[in-house]
């Protein structure tokens, strides 16, 4: 189970874009994700059936997982686990460790 999901809103906090928050657009392989907004890069791109006129496009890049830190209720905090019992079932979820909310 991964700390951070597609759908987070985190906090970059080491690079270039040190500082700037964005929603996560995805995972890559557990090790990096795709921040909307952050990590910008200039690719060429061939005319396609998608892109016509082909040319230079801006994209994000997928930045490594330890960079980025989850933002809960305005602040970033780490992310921990821990089972919640519900009828009479656990249930494994992640939890704000600086506050002890429940994210999911």
């Amino acid at each position: 189970m991964l700390k951070i999901k597609k759908g987070d809103t985190v906090k970059i906090i080491a690079g270039k874009d040190k500082g700037k928050e964005g929603k996560v657009l995805k995972v890559v392989d557990g090790k990096k994700v795709l921040v909307e907004g952050c990590n910008q890069i200039t690719k060429h791109a061939k005319p396609s059936q998608s892109n016509p006129k082909g040319g230079i496009v801006h994209m994000e890049a997928p930045v490594d997982i330890s960079n980025v830190m989850y933002v809960y209720k305005g602040k970033t905090t780490r992310i921990g686990f821990k089972f919640v019992e519900k009828n009479g079932e656990f249930k494994k979820v992640r939890f704000a460790k600086s506050t002890g909310d429940i994210i999911d």
